[in-house]
Order: C-alpha cells, then sequence, then structure tokens
C-alpha cells in the first residue's frame, strides 16, 4: 500500500528499472461492446481516458497491476490488451492512494477512471468483463480492433497528429455494424431476431451501418466547434478549434480534418488536411489516399478558398482560391500569363514559375487564383488579389 506521493514515486522508479518495462506510446481503459452472438468478437472500444506519450507513472502501475493479477507481460510486442480483474484494481487503487483526494476535473484523470470502475453499482449490469486496458508500444500497424479504436481517439482528440500513426490494415481489424446510436449490434445477430423483435415492436431503429462510429459518440469538442449533423464527421477525425462542420454535401474521414478555424462546407477524405482560416465550400472535395490521389494525402494551405464543387486532388498552398467548378489535379494542365508568372514568382522566389504547368508543380505555392478561362475551356492560374476572410463571429 502506498501512503505518500514520495513512495508511489519510488515506487514508480522501481518498476521502471525493471528488464521487463516499457513505456507505451499510448494506454488506457476502455469500455467494449462484445458481438450479440460471439462475445469474443469486439464491435467498439469507449476509452474513458486515453494517453499518449505522457503518464509514464501511470503506465508503471497499470502494468505492474496487471502482472501481479497473474498476466504474463511481454513489451517486445507492439501492443497488449487485456481484461482487468478486481486484482489489477485493487493493486492499482492502493497504488493511487495519495492522488484519490484529488482525482476530480481534468486532474489525474486515470485515477479517476480507477475509483470509478471500482465503485461501479451492481444494479448498472457491468463488471471488469466490460472492460479492457490497452497498450500500444510501436507505433506498427494494429493488431487488435482496441487498438484500432486507441489511435483513432488519440487522433480524434488531437494527441497525435494527423497522418502521423500507422493505420495499415484497421478496416480489416473493425466490423461493420448496425448502430443505434452509439450502440453497435452484430448485423448477424440482427437476421437472425429480425422476425421476433418486429413483432414485439422492439426492432431498433438503425441510424447507420458501418465500421466506424460518429466523432460526437466518442470526443467532446472545444466549445467555439460546431458540428451541425453529427453523421458529418467519422471516427478518426480531428478537428482544431473553432472549426464549423455545416449540413449538406460536407463530411470529414478519418484521419483527415483541420488545423485551425475552417469553415466546412463540402469533403474532407482519409487523411487530407486543411490549413488555419480556409474554407471548403459547398460541395468542394479534397480527395484522400482511398480515392484517387495516387496515395499522396492532399494538404490545403491556410486562408485558402475552395469554391463551390471545386475539386482538389492535389496540395494547394496558402492565400489560394480555386473558383467554383474547378478541378486541379496532379495532371491537370494549367496556363498562365507572362503577368501571371511574374506576379506569382515574386511571392514564391524558391519556385519555378512557368507559362504551362501541372496542379502538381504548385505544391507549396501560394497567393494563386485558378479559374477556368469561359472562352477556352483552358485551366488558367492568376495571382490571387483577395484575402481569405472567416467570419470571426462565426468561428
Amino acid at each position: 500500500m502506498t501512503f505518500t506521493k514520495d513512495e508511489f514515486k519510488k515506487q514508480v522508479e522501481n518498476i521502471q528499472e525493471q528488464t521487463w518495462y516499457k513505456n507505451p506510446v499510448g494506454f488506457g481503459i476502455a469500455r467494449v461492446d462484445r458481438g450479440q452472438l460471439n462475445p469474443d468478437k469486439i464491435l467498439q472500444a469507449t476509452f474513458l481516458h486515453i494517453n499518449w506519450n505522457e503518464n509514464f507513472g501511470s503506465a508503471a502501475i497499470f502494468l505492474e497491476g496487471l502482472k501481479k493479477s497473474g498476466v504474463q507481460i511481454d513489451t517486445s510486442k507492439s501492443e497488449l490488451v487485456c481484461e482487468i480483474n478486481d486484482s489489477f484494481l485493487t493493486f492499482c487503487i492502493e497504488s493511487f492512494r495519495p492522488y484519490l483526494p484529488e482525482a476530480k476535473g481534468e486532474d489525474h484523470k486515470n485515477v479517476q477512471v480507477l475509483s470509478s470502475l471500482a465503485s461501479l453499482p451492481i444494479e448498472s449490469g457491468l463488471n471488469a468483463n466490460n472492460y479492457k486496458v490497452v497498450f500500444i508500444f510501436e507505433d506498427n500497424k494494429p493488431l487488435s480492433t482496441e487498438s484500432v479504436y486507441l489511435k483513432l481517439h488519440a487522433l480524434s482528440s488531437g494527441k497525435a497528429k494527423l497522418r502521423s500513426l500507422n493505420l495499415d490494415g484497421a478496416f480489416g481489424k473493425l466490423h461493420n455494424c448496425a448502430w443505434t446510436g452509439s450502440t453497435p449490434i452484430e448485423l448477424d445477430w440482427l437476421r437472425q431476431n429480425e422476425i421476433a423483435l418486429k413483432i414485439a415492436n422492439k426492432y431498433p431503429e438503425i441510424t447507420m451501418v458501418d465500421k466506424f462510429p460518429r466523432f460526437l459518440s466518442h470526443i467532446i469538442p472545444a466549445d467555439n466547434t460546431r458540428i451541425l449533423e453529427t453523421s458529418k464527421v467519422r471516427f478518426g477525425a480531428q478537428l482544431a478549434k473553432g472549426t464549423t462542420v455545416m449540413p449538406g454535401a460536407s463530411y470529414i474521414n478519418f484521419n483527415a480534418g483541420t488545423l485551425g478555424s475552417v469553415m466546412v462546407e463540402g469533403r474532407i477524405s482519409s487523411s487530407a488536411v486543411v490549413g488555419d482560416g480556409s474554407d471548403v465550400g459547398g460541395g468542394a472535395s479534397i480527395l484522400g489516399v482511398l480515392s484517387g490521389t495516387d496515395g499522396v494525402p492532399v494538404s490545403i494551405g491556410d486562408n485558402t478558398l475552395l469554391g463551390a464543387n471545386s475539386c482538389t486532388g492535389t496540395t494547394i498552398g496558402d492565400s489560394c482560391i480555386l473558383d467554383a467548378g474547378v478541378t486541379i489535379l496532379p495532371g491537370t494542365k494549367i496556363s498562365l500569363s507572362k503577368k501571371a508568372v511574374v506576379q506569382i514568382q515574386e511571392v514564391n522566389s524558391d519556385k519555378n514559375i512557368k507559362e504551362v504547368m501541372k496542379g502538381m508543380d504548385f505544391i507549396g505555392v501560394n497567393g494563386v487564383h485558378f479559374r477556368v478561362n469561359s472562352s477556352t475551356g483552358q485551366t488558367i492560374a492568376m495571382r490571387s488579389t483577395r484575402e481569405i476572410k472567416l467570419n470571426s463571429d462565426l468561428h
């Protein structure tokens, strides 16, 4: 039993000095939703709190608690997923005893999680079988549903940068479910019970069928962030403070999102990133790594406007404008007048601006206005003279 904070710190040091111990990249305790037909199938993992490159003292206590409860710990593997039990909870709570009085609000979230789990009322119907502790020691391709959810949570909470995590094979670790609110249901279970449920008028209201839950089922956004329709943001997306996601044609996929205050009325596909102060106009589409960019993720710079129904498949710089309906793909041929070459070169001295360029040639080029010549149908570029400013009252 630990009585003082100094004793706690000494206990952590002793654990971390052992040869088996390794600091994790991320870890946390999750409530799991199991399959209705196959309880070994994890449909969803809802993390009560996640730790990402932080709180290694808590990690040491959690890992030692697992060892004390009889779990074989192998930190040479990329991840560890374990069911928790009363022995684990008791050890951890006794170790965190000096911090229990402070486990409120934003302080000591891991202690708050443990004390809440230990005091679960019997009538809740939940027990240790409903919870797992998950560790990621190396950012390799995920091996479990739980580790995918931990990575998605790290992205959506902003604790990990967009496009920084290995998500190879993540789709294969998730299960396609019917979702009623934030609860996943096995499709096979629905098929088996469809008649009985409908006769009893208990057939659930299915809001979607997907492998991913919605962002708002797991994340509380910043106060000045607005999402006007929950279906528009997938879990694993990341929204910076001040982002507004309008209904209609807008959508933000996983591992994609915004880096600042952004107006979103179009589609930000997987791995696409939009810079601060930019506006993704109604029906505009930023292609993702799953849809036609040859696996190269697209970035949109700061203070850039993508006009309504425009399409972008290559990186666009700061302070640029795409007129409504304009499509800029890596191979799109773009014509510039001699005047435009001089003016754009003036603000991009490190770039080679020419009279004919391809879309991919504009990576890192700022201050460009892309248009279509209404007489010739040619896509043209000129120096942008407009300043893109979002409405401060909205963001």
